[in-house]
């Protein structure tokens, strides 16, 4: 499972064609890319370093406050095409990324494991067409992956 963090001071996305819309202030929009080999132990481990990482900053201006600490928000949005291999030619393959069988519990269950923390978490859709924009904080972004924990 691959991760985008970004910080943001606000982000929001938009599927015009279905009058969809969430936005959040402060916080972390997360780009959520989940592969075949992926199961609820990578869900898990990321969801607990995303919600207890220290990249807020304190009253000295140092990283180290959590999202936790700040009361942020979260943005999830799903994106498959972060598991595009690019060894070959000019067109990514995608042949990872999981298919909406498996990665829709996946994804859902990385919801509920992030509201358990008591956040607000707001989503796009699965697999829509969707508008994302963002104010990044700092800049701060981050790219995890569950397969790669040591």
């Amino acid at each position: 499972m691959r991760v985008v963090i970004q910080r943001v001071k606000k982000a929001s996305v938009v599927i015009e064609r279905k009058a969809f819309e969430n936005s959040i202030s402060t916080g972390l929009l997360l780009f959520v890319g989940i592969e075949e080999a992926d199961d609820e132990s990578d869900v898990n481990w990321l969801a607990h370093k995303i919600i207890n990482m220290r990249i807020f900053a304190d009253t000295e201006g140092k990283m180290n406050q959590s999202i936790l600490d700040v009361a942020g928000e979260l943005l999830l949005i799903s994106q498959f095409t972060l598991h595009a291999s690019t060894k070959k030619g000019n067109r990514p393959s995608f042949i990872k990324a999981a298919k909406p069988e498996k990665a829709i519990p996946l994804y859902k269950h990385f919801i509920a494991v992030l509201e358990k923390s008591e956040l607000l978490v707001k989503t796009g859709v699965f697999g829509g067409d969707m508008q994302v924009s963002l104010v990044n904080d700092g800049p701060v972004t981050i790219i995890m992956d569950s397969k790669n924990r040591g």
